[in-house]
């Protein structure tokens, strides 16, 4: 650390360190990742950034390939701590069951595919200690995405701040956080998991750095355009009602061009001119019924939304944990017993 930093008063003192990587079918990204990761916790050592080596948390979230076989591996090869998950339970769930199982004063939360740019963990630590509590990683240039991602990325934000979420664009889950507001964070008991909106709700001190989004280091996305447009209607339908207000709205504008149809139909008829049948009639119809199943199927989701809820199912089960073996990791403890089932 240079001089000039140690003169620059810091609030926070210096601080332990996990990473938390949620992982499906990430086999082909992972030895890349575990160098990189290993790497930065050498170099945030070296600068004074972090006391200790920091925690590496891997989170299998129901892989298919060799990737909990891997990360067993890891354990001894580069300390990491293993978290494996009962079955597939999404990005949002695996993502924070690591940040619950986290052992540091702070945690950064990434992608398994390096898309996001470890080096710009330097800054996150610098802007905790400099007070913040929560520093968002916000993307840069996206040169790497095709057109129709980043357009479609952009309209999504663009959408989700009209509905009125607090959202922060171009941010996904790459953040750091302190175990204050991880505890916070776990007093929220929704099933239905949109972190990037639920961090924005905790408050506290925060900041923002950016980055160049990167290509991925190996493999194939994780996340389809089925599986993003499912993550849009979750971050509207978890944080906005708005969608049911434009519903009322709508209808009282088709009730309004209802009424001033029936004024004519009546004038018309007064006057002794034929007013036209099958299609005044049949048109209205397909319109009214088109706006009442859009209606209905919002009104369904967020009413399937209470359903999951008041059911208050676990948010995900963890089936496995494997801490580092002595000597690999800052860690000393050897393989844990199983956390069983972790609703709250």
């Amino acid at each position: 650390m240079n001089n000039l930093e140690t003169l620059i008063p810091k609030k926070n003192p210096v601080p332990t360190l996990s990473f938390v990587i949620p992982c499906y079918n990430e086999e082909e990204s992972l030895p890349a990742l575990l160098d990189a990761l290993s790497k930065m916790s050498d170099h945030l050592q070296t600068t004074g950034r972090i006391a200790g080596p920091a925690e590496i948390m891997l989170v299998d979230d129901g892989s298919k390939d060799r990737t909990w076989a891997m990360i067993e591996t890891a354990r001894q090869t580069h300390g990491a701590t293993g978290l494996r998950l009962s079955r597939n339970q999404g990005h949002q769930a695996a993502l924070l069951a690591g940040l619950l199982n986290a052992d540091a004063d702070v945690t950064i939360s990434m992608d398994a595919d390096l898309q996001d740019d470890p080096t710009v963990v330097e800054q996150m630590l610098d802007r905790y200690r400099e007070g913040a509590q929560i520093v968002f990683g916000v993307r840069g240039a996206r040169d790497t995405d095709t057109p129709f991602k980043r357009i479609t990325a952009r309209g999504y934000y663009s959408v989700l701040q009209k509905m009125g979420v607090d959202i922060i664009p171009d941010h996904a889950d790459f953040r750091l956080m302190s175990a204050k507001t991880i505890q916070a964070l776990d007093s929220f008991k929704e099933r239905n998991l949109f972190l990037r909106g639920l961090v924005r709700q905790i408050g506290f001190q925060s900041a923002i750095v950016t980055y160049d989004r990167a290509e991925r280091v190996a493999g194939e996305s994780k996340y389809p355009l089925r599986k993003m447009l499912a993550l849009a209607i979750e971050g509207i339908t978890s944080f906005s009602i708005r969608p049911l207000r434009m519903i009322a709205i709508l209808g009282f504008l088709v009730a309004g061009l209802s009424l001033c149809y029936a004024i004519y139909s009546l004038a018309v008829w007064s006057l002794g001119a034929v007013v036209p049948g099958w299609t005044s009639v049949v048109l209205p119809i397909y319109i009214l019924g088109g706006v009442h199943m859009i209606a209905l199927g919002v009104i369904g989701e967020y009413i399937g939304k209470i359903y999951m809820e008041t059911k208050a199912r676990p948010r995900f089960i963890v089936d496995e944990i494997t801490r580092p073996v002595a000597g690999a990791g800052r860690k000393s403890a050897d393989s844990a017993a199983p956390l069983g089932i972790a609703a709250e």
